[in-house]
């Protein structure tokens, strides 16, 4: 298996965004898009495109378009947050799910600091405006309002939340209904079922055709005039509970752990990061990539125009997971417990859909 590397210059999901906001063309959106009066952009976290092409999702299955790249590292906080500000994560510096911030490690989509410190000004921290500035109407869950991720990657927008699918949906038709020329929805229940139960069993079907059946309720109350477009953050392999991997041979080497378990960033002891990096090729060669710092920055991985806190987040050493297999980290133990996971450069976590459809109201 090739590693996939994002385009960002291309078919990603940087320049979705973007693109529906007129500031940059993109080939990948079909042209119907375009002869819209008003877009709903709706992220489904953890929708994979060989399911969302797959006969599983008949109704995402039916919409036009096709795969694009996501960010890497192919996780919920960076992803997201490209998403909306249309920057790649070596230029808004969320590069991962926790992430080392001066001398702790930060929970980017918590917005917890590891060592219960006060967290960073979510502000100050990721400086880029969502959605070029625009008061970009956004619906999602209720819980999620008034947290820093939020604040990192949503902020500007009126936040119009929602407890139940049934909501999300008369959320989503009342503001397309008031004349929003782009609106932008939020789904995460596939990304939550895959990490706690796996994506092979019957309760990620289950969820799959729930998700499915929220598309078609969309369609179903937007006007012909509105398009429906469909992306997501990543997808999802199957790891847990037997892929986990300790690094034990290795720790000594090992000043922070962070990262994800399919992209875990090891930030060397002062002096030790070539050593480290012998030690992990030798150690995790046969289940991963193994990058370090300059090679992820230097050959494009996160994308180009690096900033200094996007590089100082990203460890001397990544381990990126080839197959079904994730690296423990012993300062976090409860990731062990996830049996879905994401963050790697495989195929089936970068590619994802970019789909759409008119409505059918």
């Amino acid at each position: 298996m090739d590693p996939v590397k994002p385009d960002y210059d291309g078919a990603n999901v940087t320049n979705v965004v973007p693109a529906l906001l007129g500031l940059r063309p993109s080939a990948a959106l079909p042209v119907q898009v375009g002869e819209a009066t008003t877009t709903v952009l709706l992220v489904l976290d953890g929708l994979g495109w060989d399911v969302a092409g797959s006969s599983r999702m008949p109704v995402v299955g039916a919409m036009l378009g096709g795969p694009v790249t996501t960010v890497v590292p192919s996780t919920t906080a960076a992803a997201l947050t490209s998403i909306t500000t249309g920057a790649a994560p070596a230029r808004h510096g969320i590069t991962g799910y926790r992430i080392r911030v001066d001398d702790s490690v930060l929970n980017a989509v918590r917005w917890q600091r590891a060592d219960g410190r006060r967290a960073p000004d979510p502000v100050t921290t990721q400086r880029i405006e969502p959605f070029a500035g625009r008061p970009v109407p956004v619906v999602s869950k209720s819980g999620f309002r008034r947290s820093g991720f939020t604040a990192v990657h949503l902020r500007g927008g009126e936040y119009h939340g929602w407890p139940t699918t049934a909501v999300l949906v008369e959320r989503v038709r009342a503001l397309v209904a008031a004349g929003e020329p782009l609106v932008y929805a939020y789904y995460s229940g596939l990304d939550e079922v895959g990490h706690e139960y796996g994506i092979e069993g019957r309760e990620f079907a289950a969820e799959l055709a729930a998700t499915d059946a929220l598309v078609g309720s969309l369609l179903d109350v937007l006007p012909d005039s509105a398009a429906l477009v469909v992306t997501a953050d990543h997808g999802q392999v199957q790891v847990g509970p037997s892929g986990w991997r300790g690094l034990g041979a290795i720790d000594g080497l090992v000043d922070t752990y962070a990262g994800e378990g399919r992209f875990r960033h090891l930030h060397a002891r002062r002096g030790a990061a070539a050593e480290l990096h012998a030690a992990a090729r030798e150690v995790a060669g046969d289940d991963a990539w193994v990058f370090t710092r300059d090679e992820l920055f230097d050959d494009g991985w996160l994308g180009p125009d690096a900033r200094g806190p996007a590089r100082r987040g990203v460890g001397d050493v990544v381990l990126a997971a080839r197959g079904a297999v994730g690296f423990l980290d012993p300062t976090y133990p409860q990731e062990a417990g996830l049996i879905g996971a994401h963050g790697s450069v495989t195929p089936a976590e970068m590619l994802v859909p970019l789909v759409t459809a008119r409505g059918r109201a």
